[in-house]
């Protein structure tokens, strides 16, 4: 095993311990999501698109596409997948026929609970452990390393607890 303490690196200038934490919690934490999306032929970008139009029904590609910041093509075969496997069903607009909205399926929505019970779990384990304020720091943390531009997003989607 790496001794990840042994750098030339001035460890004083960089937060290393932060993001080593971040990797490992990030491995952690799409581990168990990652084996079960394995078995059904996707991943990452798969479980990504089924968490947003899981939390917001009805979601426009083009909302999707700003909120993920991948390309048109990107999103087309991972969406392709989903709908083609009947997680995903889209709709057109109802003032713009040209928009495309997208609503998880049943199916879809069972397996994003899937997905989403051990990550949840984790996350209510760490919280539990924390002090009463600890929720409400972690998020604003959190929230304090999303880009500037994209914090309405966060409000918008309901992601920021009340900050």
């Amino acid at each position: 095993m790496a001794d990840i303490n042994s750098t030339t690196v001035d460890r004083g200038a960089l937060p290393l311990d932060i993001m080593g934490l971040f990797f490992f919690a990030y491995r952690d934490f799409t581990g168990d999501a990652d084996a079960l999306l394995e078995r059904q032929g996707f991943g990452r970008a798969h479980h990504r698109v089924l968490y947003f139009v899981n939390l917001r029904p009805g979601m426009p590609v083009a909302d999707l596409l700003d909120i993920l910041k991948i390309t048109k093509q990107s999103l087309a075969r991972v969406l392709r997948q989903l709908i083609d496997n009947g997680y995903i069903e889209q709709k057109t607009g109802h003032s713009d026929r040209r928009q495309r909205l997208l609503f998880a399926t049943d199916k879809g929505r069972q397996l994003f609970a899937t997905l989403s019970a051990s990550q949840a779990s984790r996350i209510d384990a760490a919280i539990n452990a924390l002090p009463p304020e600890g929720a409400r720091l972690v998020r604003r943390f959190l929230v304090g390393m999303v880009e500037p531009g994209d914090r309405t997003v966060l409000d918008r989607l309901n992601l920021t607890g009340g900050l």
